[in-house]
């Protein structure tokens, strides 16, 4: 089991029931395979720069454990979502 940090914006134009939907989704993807260590919502927060022209998303941070081919399915099933704008998984075990 590797250590992973993935984080994601939501669109900041839904609604919180759907944006604390999309985060559940994830925490049960990840729960499938993997165990959940941590999660931090950041909340809304101005982007860099606009993204589908958006200037503000719901940030979120989700510490996990997964074997090495959890983090292929969740970035597959996240660049699929209509909800996640944008989504990073980093490996924290290689440095």
């Amino acid at each position: 089991m590797n250590n992973y940090e993935l984080m994601f914006i939501i669109a900041a134009a839904l609604d919180d029931s759907v944006k604390e939907a999309t985060i559940e989704t994830v925490k049960e993807i990840i729960s499938s395979g993997g165990e959940v260590v941590q999660t931090d919502v950041w909340g809304i927060r101005k982007l860099a720069y606009p993204i589908k022209k958006k200037n503000e998303g719901y940030y979120a941070v989700i510490l996990f454990k997964a074997p090495a081919d959890l983090p292929k399915e969740l970035d597959r099933r996240l660049r699929i979502s209509d909800n996640v704008i944008r989504h990073l998984i980093i490996n924290k075990d290689e440095k």
